[in-house]
């Protein structure tokens, strides 16, 4: 009876630990600072999900994977998180990755809408990174 009350005593400080508390505040990504600077924080997100992309011009043969639902995800919230400290002349831009990419992180989005969600992502996706270059 008391080694389990010694292990449990011990346990209750390693779980407290492993508690996370929801974002708050506007905080959609992991890994953020507010120091980080957004042009490289955006562009490094929408370069990593273009990482599972297909060539440009073939949407239309996607594969909307799990693996790149995610990757868009975390666009969307990098872009939540830091777009609207992005050059303002980006901001049309910036609202186009956010909208798109609302519909492209959910697996429940029809193909079809996927694929013109991609279309739009991949132009306005192409004008941030030009933009903070």
């Amino acid at each position: 009876m008391l080694r389990r009350f010694a292990a449990i005593v011990l346990i209750l400080p390693a779980l407290a630990a492993c508690q996370q508390t929801p974002a708050s505040g506007g905080t959609y990504s992991t890994g953020g600072d507010t120091a980080d600077d957004p042009c490289a924080r955006v562009v490094s997100a929408i370069g990593y999900a273009g990482l599972l992309l297909g060539p440009e011009g073939s949407e239309q043969e996607q594969d909307f994977e799990d693996a790149l639902l995610g990757r868009l995800s975390e666009v969307r919230g990098i872009t939540l998180q830091y777009g609207s400290r992005l050059p303002a002349s980006l901001s049309p831009a910036v609202r186009t990755v956010q909208t798109a990419t609302e519909g492209l992180a959910r697996a429940d989005v029809p193909r079809r809408r996927q694929v013109a969600l991609l279309k739009r992502y991949r132009a306005a996706a192409g004008q941030i990174t030009t933009g903070c270059t």
